[in-house]
């Protein structure tokens, strides 16, 4: 049931796609839906460019004849569409569970419209029950990590901040060629000032708070999708 709603978000939100936009696309389960769904929707004719957020999503836009573009060639773009691993108050968002946050937020920041596509089960009172991905530089790892871990015990956490790895047992790495540091809150209470405090550690390259971004999500359940806005 949880494909059929996710692939029912994506559907929702790609009504908003208009001819000749210039359209962002996400990384992760549900927004595989929406590449699907809009390469059959080009396979028809449909005039759109786009810029992927990740090389999986690269891939698989261009084995369905999605037209690609990036950000230097197209540093603005009218929408981006996007999964999301939680979804608070306010439309402030956890990503990066696929390990795509940096390439997501960079593409998100430069759009002028954000739309979150999920399932009822991403939707929270309160951001923190799924790990905050940190995206970290492998140089100096150990003292990011330490001033993570210290910044985290700030705000509560005192497990601190374990390495993602990938199915072979080795560290996962970015697109980028970075690491990821997972942190579990199980609450975030203050999101922009952990953002702030994350964002001023040297070694940290990016973290998947996404707050002030997402303008509309389209949630699917079983009565089926609902919008909300920011």
């Amino acid at each position: 049931m949880s494909e059929n709603q996710k692939r029912e978000a994506a559907a929702g939100a790609l009504e908003e796609v208009r001819p000749g936009m210039r359209l962002g696309l996400g990384t992760g389960s549900t927004a595989r839906h929406l590449v699907d769904l809009l390469g059959e929707k080009v396979a028809r004719g449909f005039d759109v460019v786009c810029v992927p957020t990740s090389e999986a999503t690269a891939a698989q836009a261009r084995s369905l004849g999605i037209p690609l573009t990036d950000l230097d060639a197209t540093p603005h773009l009218d929408l981006t569409i996007d999964g999301a691993d939680e979804i608070g108050p306010g439309l402030a968002l956890i990503k990066g569970g696929g390990g795509a946050l940096l390439r997501e937020k960079i593409v998100a920041a430069a759009s002028d419209r954000m739309i979150v596509i999920a399932d009822q089960s991403k939707l929270v009172e309160a951001l923190g029950r799924f790990p905050l991905p940190i995206e970290v530089n492998i140089f100096g790892l150990g003292a990011t990590r330490r001033a993570i871990e210290a910044i985290l015990a700030e705000h509560g956490v005192e497990t601190g901040a374990g390495l993602r790895t990938a199915p072979n047992g080795e560290p996962f790495r970015t697109d980028g060629g970075h690491y990821v540091l997972n942190a579990l809150f199980g609450r975030i209470s203050a999101p922009k000032a952990l953002s702030t405090a994350l964002l001023e550690i040297p070694g940290v390259v990016q973290h998947g708070l996404f707050l002030d971004l997402c303008d509309r999500a389209y949630i699917a359940g079983p009565d089926g999708v609902r919008v909300f806005d920011a």
